[in-house]
């Protein structure tokens, strides 16, 4: 290694040159890097869609999801399938172990549909198989609004401008919303049917008969071979009139003559608007690693290429545009990278000189330069993530630089020329540089093995943090010395300085003057009473650790910063009609538009129901965004307070707004599952269940997924009676659907249509209705017969959702917790009521959702803990070939976490499980290095002056290393002090912004190590100088008891039959 160093500083031009290639690959990784807000994550969650028109939930359940179910259970890898059945559709959502290979786990699940495909129904559509990806949510939707311009000018406007948008190759999908599928309707007139005694299945046969493909084949006259064609595919809807229904006396009776045909949408289930204007959406969605500011400037340059050419009262408009947010995001994080930057450049030159701290500067943009083009070239993008790890390790990379420049500068200020000063620096502390490196990858490392989902979002922040002093490492040991041997020079005026060195490294540095001087005076006094100093670390230890467990304010998930976007909800109850579902939704838009601080609201109403968790009464939904934080005066926690306060008195629905925050999201904070396969057991418990919750305190929002309260019409047919008339099951459920949705006879496909156009047979308007059931006739060898003869309508209850979880029946309770009131005491309040409770043995209850996640953060944290204590443990016994002295430098990861918990304490803030978590994990990795570089010096010195005195040695120690200790300890500090005190301050924007969504975000990673780190640094500088003295303190007071050398003599013995006894034992076990 030292031929490495010697020939970084002799031969400065290659090195200077390499160090000129890694500056232009990263420039050019720069440029070349995708740019988004969140990070891309492949997720291996897919979604299988079962559609059967007309299907109930409990025959979807036993028809469609079970058979399903079945075949999934059999594929390797899957950690959870979630089922729904409900009216027409079954779905099953599939969970795979989250490093699970996407593209196998695809595979296993086709070919787990396609065995189950032979156990469904007939008459159930091809399934449907959707990969869920963290990209899905769209990055811009485009709004065509005109209140007075007809549905279909306004559908064709915006299916010509989804198809432009969707020719960007970073596109992956743009969707319409707010429209209407297109429907080709047969309206028969039912008179003239009775009137020519024409059946409705007659009609249906002869419409599905005539829209067929014929494969007539070829024929081979030897002279030639030619293809035979039979045209009777419906290409417009002119086709259809003429087809023959029915003979009379050398008359033909044609479709034109029985009905009406035209081509329209299907009846209105939804209403869309934006800002309190109709409107059809296109919703942009972007690929997995496509730069999220370009693929928006793309889709707007089409849209404003587009703009001149729409009809006058045509307004084309902008909403849920991601890139300006995410734009904003990563020139915020920048400009608080070099705040930081700015932060660590006036303390390092300010002790260190313009020159030399030139030099350790240097290495930062070096270092990030470095890291940009690893990351680049393992396919990560530019995101929060990485930037805060950036940001993170600002504070960490220039550590070793500064060990290394400002022992060059001893040796220049002594006399040394600047090539050998720097080359001996370089030698001297290499290994201390790459232990220190070394310990904080080591307590990286566990991070990037985290599980899961969580997992995979926090792993971009260690990688960061692993590239980045990857860098630093290189910086500091090759490209650092190189451009000190050219350009460093000792500073001017230092006659004093020398003075003090040579004092501190061959005299008493007790009797040097200032802070120097008297620092080695108080470690004097401890190393000569280094049990007292030992005892009362612990007590301030004992006490931190004490304190926090009777006073800390509990623990929250990931973190509880002010929201940019939020999710509202509208909840009612009944059979109510997409109209009177519209109304009441309007009454809450008109309530929110008028709200101060929303930029853009995206309203959508749904009939209840549905495959979406809890939606069985979800009737509408609102997407907001807030203004910018710099263009609104109250925070985004409070706007959705005051919507909460304008909309709690509203009568006959309730609304319930979700905060949506940055990270990985978790639905409700507190989420209770039951399960049970006698379902009779579930309701009374989650009925009990949700008494409790909603009569504690603290708690709102409180919903259950038990089936609300609904009506159907049940037709029950007395098929011996129906066998009288002629008539059956089969031609009564044609009727009745003459008179609801409509009879589908297949499908066309127009000109400019992407997807197939259904062809539904149907009754007009004024014939269809509840009433027309009992005055519906069908057509039967008898004549027509009413239904009623054999039909029995009755009401029912309706069940809308049936719910399962690997097979096993399931309901759930969500509830919201109110401002200041944390989830994670919530929970335990509830755990401690449940325990006291009697449930049925059958039935089990857990505990899902964020508090779910929440527990395996806190596993595997502790895990990590552990790991990384014990690969830092194994690095610093190689180095130093002492247990001892690398149990009193892990010593140090102890303080650390005191001074976490104390800075919890003095801030009154809760324990983040991630954030707060990652950084005692980081901080193990890095207060380490003071301790490194003090023990490495003491071994030195000891070395080089065997007859010292212990007590002379640590004040030489500690007298030498208070520079660099307390430089590395206030770059890191105050790189992140701005975030860590919830302060923006960005330097390129010149703007100073306190309380922001990023720096919100980031509060308990940057407190944690600013607490932690300051108060390790206090008692470092301290207890471990002292504990360096008590090895020497306890073989005196042995040699003191036993002046007889009795008992040094039996430890002797006693050791030489354990080496005599251990080989025989490993003899015995071979």
């Amino acid at each position: 290694m030292n031929a490495l160093v010697d020939a970084a500083v002799n031969r400065t031009r290659t090195t200077l040159l390499l160090m000129l290639m890694v500056i232009i690959a990263g420039i050019f990784s720069l440029r070349a890097i995708s740019v988004e807000g969140d990070p891309y994550i492949q997720v291996p969650f897919f979604q299988i869609q079962l559609y059967n028109e007309g299907i109930s939930p409990e025959d979807a359940e036993r028809l469609l999801v079970m058979p399903m179910e079945i075949e999934l259970r059999s594929v390797e890898g899957i950690e959870e399938i979630t089922s729904y059945a409900t009216e027409n559709f079954g779905i099953l959502n599939v969970e795979f172990d989250p490093d699970e290979d996407i593209t196998d786990a695809l595979i296993d699940v086709r070919e787990a549909v396609d065995r189950a495909k032979a156990e469904l129904p007939s008459s159930t559509e091809e399934p449907i198989i959707h990969e869920e990806s963290t990209s899905d949510h769209p990055i811009l939707q485009i709004n065509l609004v005109g209140d007075e311009v007809p549905e279909r000018i306004l559908y064709g406007l915006a299916l010509d401008l989804r198809n432009e948008i969707e020719g960007i190759a970073e596109v992956m999908e743009a969707e319409l919303q707010g429209h209407r599928e297109e429907v080709l309707e047969i309206i028969i007139d039912p008179i003239a049917l009775e009137s020519y005694e024409i059946s409705g299945e007659t009609l249906i046969s002869t419409l599905a008969r005539n829209n067929r493909l014929v494969p007539a084949g070829s024929i081979d006259t030897g002279e030639g071979r030619f293809s035979v064609k039979v045209p009777s595919v419906i290409e417009e809807a002119n086709d259809i009139f003429d087809l023959p229904l029915k003979t009379s006396n050398n008359a033909v009776i044609t479709v034109k003559d029985i009905a009406t045909i035209r081509r329209t949408f299907k009846d209105r289930s939804s209403y869309a608007r934006v800002n309190g204007q109709r409107t059809i959406s296109i919703n942009v969605i972007k690929r997995g690693n496509a730069n999220i500011i370009k693929t928006v400037a793309k889709a707007k340059a089409i849209v404003e290429k587009s703009r001149a050419d729409l009809p006058g009262k045509v307004q084309v408009f902008y909403s849920q545009d991601r890139a300006p947010f995410a734009e904003t995001q990563v020139r915020e994080l920048q400009g608080n990278i070099l705040t930081a930057l700015a932060l660590v450049m006036v303390i390092v030159v300010a002790a260190m000189g313009m020159r030399s701290g030139l030099i350790v500067g240097l290495g930062i943009p070096i270092s990030l330069i470095f890291s940009i083009t690893i990351l680049h070239q393992i396919g990560y993008t530019y995101n929060f993530m990485v930037m805060f790890g950036m940001l993170l390790a600002l504070g960490m990379l220039i550590d070793g630089a500064i060990v290394v420049t400002e022992y060059a500068d001893r040796r220049m200020i002594e006399g040394a020329n600047r090539r050998r000063a720097y080359s001996e620096a370089a030698t001297r502390m290499f290994w201390p540089v790459v232990a220190s490196v070394a310990t904080t990858l080591a307590a990286f490392l566990p991070l990037m093995l985290w599980p899961g989902i969580v997992g995979k979002f926090m792993r971009y922040l260690p990688v960061t943090v692993f590239t980045v002093l990857l860098g630093s490492l290189l910086y500091a040991l090759v490209f650092g010395p190189a451009i000190g041997a050219v350009f460093g020079r000792a500073a001017k005026g230092q006659d004093q300085f020398r003075r003090d060195l040579d004092i501190m490294e061959n005299g008493d540095p007790t009797t040097l003057a200032g802070v120097t001087g008297w620092y080695a005076r108080l470690l004097g006094w401890c190393s000569h009473h280094a049990w007292l100093t030992m005892t009362l670390t612990i007590s301030v230890l004992v006490g931190s650790f004490f304190a926090y467990s009777n006073f800390g304010r509990g623990a929250i998930f990931f973190s509880d910063s002010d929201p940019q976007f939020g999710l509202l909800r509208v909840k009612a109850q009944g059979n109510m009609s997409a109209y009177e579902i519209n109304e009441l939704v309007s009454e809450v838009e008109d309530i929110v538009v008028e709200i101060e601080g929303i930029k853009d609201i995206n309203l959508y109403t749904m009939i209840p129901g549905g495959p979406t968790r809890g939606a069985s009464d979800r009737i509408g939904m609102m997407y907001l965004e807030l203004l910018p934080e710099t263009q609104r005066t109250i925070k985004g926690s409070e706007i959705f307070e005051n919507i909460r306060e304008k909309t709690r008195d509203l009568s006959g629905f309730t609304v319930e707004i979700e905060e949506m925050q940055d990270g990985p999201r978790q639905g409700k904070p507190i989420e209770v599952q039951f399960s049970s396969f006698n379902r009779e057991l579930m309701e009374p418990a989650v009925a009990r269940v949700v008494a409790q919750m909603e009569s504690m305190e603290g708690l709102r929002d409180v919903v259950d997924t038990r089936a609300l309260p609904g009506l159907e019409w049940k037709l029950t047919v007395d098929r011996a009676q129906a066998a009288l008339y002629g008539a059956d099951v089969t031609s009564v459920g044609f009727a009745v659907q003459l008179i609801t949705n409509g009879v589908k006879i297949g499908e066309y496909r127009p000109d400019r249509a992407d997807d197939a156009v259904d062809i539904r047979v149907r009754y007009p308007e004024e014939k269809r209705g509840i009433s027309a059931l009992d005055q519906l006739k069908i057509l039967t060898n008898q004549g027509l017969v009413p239904i009623s003869n054999f039909v029995t309508r009755e009401a029912a209850n309706n069940i809308d959702t049936i719910q399962r979880v690997d097979g096993k029946p399931v309901e759930y309770i969500r509830a919201g917790v109110e401002a200041d009131v944390l989830a994670d005491d919530k929970v335990k309040e509830l755990r401690a009521w449940l325990q006291t409770q009697q449930f049925d043995p059958r039935l089990d209850i857990d505990f899902r959702g964020a508090d779910e996640e929440q527990q395996e953060s806190q596993q595997f944290t502790m895990i990590a803990f552990s790991l990384s204590l014990l690969l830092m443990f194994v690095l610093l016994v190689t180095q130093f070939n002492s247990l001892y002295q690398a149990l009193l430098i892990l010593f140090a990861v102890v303080m650390s976490t005191a001074g976490v918990l104390l800075g919890l304490l003095v801030t009154d803030r809760p324990f983040s499980s991630l954030l707060t978590g990652i950084g005692i994990v980081a901080l193990a990795g890095i207060v380490v290095n003071n301790n490194i570089v003090l023990i490495d010096t003491f071994n030195n010195i000891r070395k080089n002056n065997p007859g010292l005195d212990y007590v002379t040695l640590i004040t030489r120690t500690g007298a030498q290393r208070l520079r660099p200790v307390l430089l590395t300890t206030l770059t890191t500090i105050f790189g992140l002090l701005p975030l860590a005190m919830n302060f923006s301050v960005d330097l390129i924007n010149r703007t100073i912004v306190y309380g922001s969504q990023m720096s919100g975000m980031w509060v308990p990673l940057s407190q944690a190590i600013v607490s932690g780190m300051a108060f390790a640094a206090i008692l470092t500088l301290v207890a471990t100088p002292a504990m360096l003295a008590l090895p020497y303190q306890t073989v005196a007071s042995f040699e003191h008891l036993d002046k007889n050398h009795k008992i040094r003599d039996r430890f002797a013995a006693l050791s030489h039959r354990l080496d005599a006894l251990v080989p025989a034992l490993l003899r015995r076990g071979d």
